[in-house]
C-alpha cells in the first residue's frame, strides 16, 4: 500500500517551515509583486543576441527582404518586455529605501530607449571582440565558429548589454544577466567592470573579473585568470563596505596567461605588458615588462628504477633536471 503522512506531521513540519520566514533575514519575497522575473529576463537577454547576432541566434530566417521587419519586431517586443521588468526593479529598490514620489515607469522607458539605442554601438564593440577571438587564436577556422562556439562570445556580449544598464543605475538585472552568463561558460565579467575594444578571452573557464576593473583595447586574458581584490575595508561589524576602486586596471595590449591573479584596486599593468601564468601579482607593472614565474625545478622518475631505489632506501629518488 501506498504510505501516508499524519496530518500532524505534515502539520508540523509546514508550521516549522513558515515559521523559517519571520526571521528577517531576507530570504523569501512573499507578497511582494515588484521583484523582477529571472525567466522573463533571460528571455529579454535571448532576443538581445538575436538583435546582435542576426542569423545566429534564434529561429529567424533573416532575408534582406524581412531584415527591417523582423529586426523592428524584436526591437519592440525587447522595449516593452524591458520596461516591464526594470519598472519592477526600479519598484523593489524604491520599496527597500523607502523612496517617496518616483516615477518608476518613467524610469524604466527612459533606461530601455537609451539601451536600444546603443545597440548598433555594442554591435561594434562585438564585431571587434570577435576578430580579436579569430586573430588571437590560431585553432579558429572563422568568425561563423566564433559565434556560434566559443563561450567568451556569450560572457563578453552579455557583458557588453549589462554593462549598459549598469552604468544607468538598473537594480538586480545587470547581475542576473551576467551571473546567468557565468553559469553557462564559467566566465564570471562583473557588469561594472569597464572593459575596451577588442577583447579576447581564450578558453576562458575560471576567468574572474571584478567589479572595479578596468580593461584597456586590444587585451587577451586565458582561462583561469583572476583580476581581484586584495583585501576589503570593513564597518564595526565586520561587513564589507561597499564601493572604492577595489580591483586591478589593465592598460592597453596587454596578455595575460593562464591561472595568472592580480589582485588590489591600486595595481595597474602597463601598456604592452605580458603577465605569465601562475603569476601573483598585488603590485603594479611597468609599460613593456614581462612577468614570469622562475622555472620550476622538475623531477622525472623512471618506473622500475625509482621502485628498487624505494625498497633499497624506503624512499623515491629520481634525477633532477641539470644534475
Amino acid at each position: 500500500m501506498k504510505r501516508t503522512w499524519a496530518t500532524k506531521q505534515v502539520d508540523r513540519i509546514v508550521d516549522a517551515i513558515c515559521d523559517s520566514y519571520e526571521d528577517g533575514t531576507g530570504v523569501n519575497c512573499i507578497e511582494v509583486r515588484d521583484l523582477p522575473v529571472q525567466g522573463k529576463i533571460l528571455e529579454i537577454l535571448r532576443t538581445l543576441f538575436v538583435i546582435l547576432f542576426p542569423g545566429y541566434v534564434g529561429k529567424q530566417a533573416f532575408t534582406k527582404a524581412n531584415v527591417r521587419f523582423v529586426i523592428g519586431d524584436l526591437v519592440n517586443r525587447v522595449h516593452d518586455d524591458l520596461v516591464e521588468q526594470t519598472e519592477k526593479a526600479f519598484l523593489h529598490q524604491c520599496r527597500i529605501r523607502k523612496c517617496e514620489g518616483c516615477d518608476c515607469r518613467a524610469m524604466a522607458e527612459k533606461v530601455t530607449q537609451r539601451l536600444l539605442k546603443k545597440l548598433p554601438q555594442i554591435r561594434e564593440l562585438l564585431k571587434g571582440d570577435v576578430a580579436a577571438a579569430y586573430d588571437g587564436d590560431p585553432a579558429a577556422k572563422s568568425f561563423d565558429e566564433i559565434i556560434i562556439s566559443y563561450p567568451c562570445i556569450e560572457a563578453i556580449a552579455t557583458y557588453r548589454i549589462a554593462h549598459e544598464l549598469e552604468v544607468m543605475d538598473v537594480p538586480l538585472i545587470p547581475r542576473i544577466m551576467t551571473e546567468h552568463a557565468h553559469g553557462k561558460s564559467g566566465i564570471d565579467i562583473h557588469p561594472g567592470a569597464k572593459i575596451g575594444k577588442n577583447f579576447f578571452i581564450d578558453h576562458g573557464t575560471g576567468v574572474v573579473i571584478g567589479e572595479t576593473t578596468e580593461i584597456g583595447d586590444n587585451v587577451k586574458i586565458y582561462q583561469g585568470v583572476t583580476l581581484g581584490a586584495l583585501s576589503f575595508a570593513k564597518d564595526e561589524r565586520g561587513r564589507a563596505i561597499k564601493g572604492g576602486k577595489r580591483h586591478p586596471t589593465i592598460k592597453d595590449n596587454v596578455t595575460i596567461y593562464a591561472q595568472a591573479t592580480i589582485l588590489g584596486g591600486k595595481v595597474v599593468i602597463g601598456e604592452n605588458s605580458v603577465i605569465g601564468g601562475n603569476v601573483w601579482l598585488t603590485e603594479s607593472v611597468p609599460a613593456g615588462t614581462t612577468v614570469t614565474v622562475s622555472k620550476p625545478d622538475l623531477v622525472y622518475r623512471k618506473g622500475k628504477e625509482s621502485a628498487r631505489a624505494g625498497k633499497k632506501t624506503g624512499s623515491l629518488r629520481g634525477k633532477r633536471i641539470g644534475s
